[in-house]
């Protein structure tokens, strides 16, 4: 497996990373433990989770997901093998970016995680009542303390994430190696509008979310009655179905059949071939699904097949 370097960190991923997401909620914890597993056995590494998974499930709390990881880890004595990443700042529990929060908040998520270090801890979403550079210097001095390694963001806007950069350089604060942005095949102009740009400018990594658009792209879903399929993704997947979803999943046809390989498989190969991109997020329920979506990483598209699905996906 080759490694693709995290920014300007020291951390290596590959560039198939692993959605916590679905630990407590669509599977449990024996079947969580099978899939990380095998998850390493492919070569992969990166383990992306956040501390408010799974508090949306009735009669969960949050921090099931972290807890299942953490299991995992003390079972599997894995550690050293895998990079953990989780976030702060969506949880009911410890909301926001304030330094008391941030220090409250990972002190909980080690616990959970059952590791005296998150290799990269990330804001979830930006927090514009807190000043830039309180919430750095919360991250940095868990940087200094050996409890983060590398601190990253999610969900933040260009300028936002150019103002944070400039003021940890100004200020001298460890600073966002990485951002993890919603981008795909149908999901494109919230990240391709400025924050690409500005991400490969400051050699910042790029672990893009909805990597398969909620599913969309595996082609399970072509029609209305399609939706049915999954009342938790239906609704949004409803919004991809049209003239454009139809042009893109039949180019992710002819270009899975020229490879002999799946529209998922061939969605999530384009998005790892895109400037930026460091890893991108897929989740998997099933041996199955992971064993396909591992066949991504190896799949190496031609420049036509990029451009043909780069055409196909236009507005």
């Amino acid at each position: 497996m080759t490694l693709r370097q995290l920014g300007r960190s020291p951390l290596q991923v590959a560039p198939l990373a692993f959605g916590g997401n679905v630990f407590g909620w669509s599977i449990d914890e024996p079947r969580s433990f099978e899939l990380l597993n095998a998850f390493v056995d492919h070569g992969f590494n990166l383990i992306d989770t956040a501390d408010v998974y799974e508090a949306w499930v009735p009669g969960n709390e949050g921090g099931e997901s972290e807890t299942i990881i953490g299991n995992w880890l003390a079972r599997s004595g894995k550690r050293d093998k895998v990079v953990i990443a989780t976030k702060v700042g969506k949880w009911a529990r410890y909301p926001g970016l304030s330094p008391t929060n941030i220090r409250e908040a990972v002190e909980d998520s080690l616990r959970r995680l059952r590791t005296d270090r998150i290799d990269l801890y990330q804001s979830h979403e930006d927090d514009p009542k807190v000043p830039l550079e309180e919430t750095l210097r919360a991250f940095d001095d868990l940087v200094t303390a050996g409890k983060v390694r590398v601190i990253g963001a999610s969900n933040y806007a260009a300028t936002r994430l150019a103002d944070a950069l400039d003021t940890s350089a100004s200020k001298g604060l460890a600073r966002y190696e990485s951002m993890q942005p919603e981008y795909n095949l149908m999901d494109r102009a919230g990240f391709e509008d400025a924050l690409q740009a500005l991400c490969v400018k400051e050699q910042v990594g790029v672990i893009s979310y909805y990597s398969l658009a909620s599913g969309f792209l595996t082609g399970k879903y072509r029609s209305e009655a399609d939706l049915a399929k999954s009342k938790a993704r239906g609704a949004r997947v409803k919004n991809y179905l049209g003239e454009r979803g139809s042009r893109v999943l039949s180019a992710l046809d002819d270009v899975a059949a020229a490879h002999g390989a799946t529209p998922a498989q061939v969605a999530l190969a384009w998005t790892m071939a895109q400037p930026g991109i460091t890893a991108t997020i897929a989740s998997a329920t099933s041996r199955e699904q992971l064993d396909e979506l591992a066949k991504s990483a190896s799949l190496a598209l031609t420049v036509d097949e990029l451009a043909k699905l780069r055409t196909a996906s236009d507005a």
